[in-house]
This record gives structure tokens, C-alpha cells and sequence, in this order.
């Protein structure tokens, strides 16, 4: 019988970020928490990375109580120096569109986070037997929040 590849679940998403107080502080708005923080550079690293001569911050921040284990690891390069891209907030773009997390109650979730500074991105919307909302993450990112109904 030939190997067939399936995956299992998510492991983790890693956000290159220009702030890292602000990044950490969102991602611990939505239930994750700080578990590792280290510097990474070195030839492996760069390699692995594809960066030449590069050295940043990692920091991995787990779900709490997620079963199994689902890590945010924000990637905060000293060097080489990068660039926001201001398109990064138009979804009508190839590549990355966003991160969906499941809540129990959307209209609470919100209040929560507007009550901290996060900008809700659209209205409700129903679809699929399901709350959506967009809102905006550290760097535009854009998050979206999924009650099921």
C-alpha cells in the first residue's frame, strides 16, 4: 500500500512581528500564554530560515488548555531589518488570507477585545450554521472569530 500523507492538526502559526509587547499582549487577549522566549541566530537557524546572517526574538505562546497543543510563535528580527507591508490588510490578495479561532460566544469575545484596543474589522455575519467577525491582528494580520451555532 503506497503512503499517503495526512495531517494530523495544527501546530503552530508563526507571526513575524515589528512589536512584541503589543503582539504577545493581543495573542494574550485570545487565551494564549508566554511558555518559551529566546534569541535564535547562528548558521543553522539561517539556513533553516533562508536568511543570511539572521538573528531575532522567538517567542512561543501555547493556547491554554488546547487539546491538542496549538502554538502562536511570534519571530521578531533584529537582522536583517524588515519592511510592514501595507497590503497586508486587503484580503484581495494571493497568499496568506487569515487564522480562524473558535469562541463559545462572539458578541462577548468582542465586547471583550474592543474594550482592549482591538479593532473589529466587519459586522457579524452568519454563514455555514456558524458567527464569523474579522478582527485585526498585530501587524494588519487579520483573525477571524467562529461561534457555531
Amino acid at each position: 500500500m503506497p503512503f499517503e500523507l495526512v495531517v494530523k492538526n495544527p501546530d503552530h502559526v508563526t507571526v513575524v512581528v515589528t512589536n512584541l509587547t503589543e503582539s504577545q499582549n493581543f495573542f494574550g487577549l485570545l487565551g494564549f500564554e508566554l511558555k518559551i522566549s529566546e534569541r535564535i541566530s547562528g548558521d543553522k537557524m539561517s539556513e533553516y530560515l533562508a536568511i543570511k546572517d539572521m538573528e531575532a526574538d522567538h517567542l512561543t505562546m501555547v493556547l491554554k488548555e488546547s487539546e491538542p497543543r496549538f502554538e502562536i510563535q511570534l519571530l521578531h528580527f533584529r537582522k536583517p531589518k524588515i519592511n510592514s507591508d501595507p497590503e497586508i490588510i486587503n484580503l484581495a490578495r494571493p497568499g496568506y488570507n487569515h487564522l480562524c479561532f473558535r469562541v463559545d460566544n462572539i458578541e462577548l469575545s468582542i465586547n471583550h477585545l474592543r474594550k482592549n484596543g482591538v479593532r473589529i474589522r466587519s459586522p457579524i455575519l452568519e454563514y455555514l450554521n456558524r458567527k464569523l467577525v474579522y478582527i485585526e491582528g498585530p501587524e494588519f494580520i487579520t483573525v477571524e472569530l467562529s461561534e457555531w451555532l
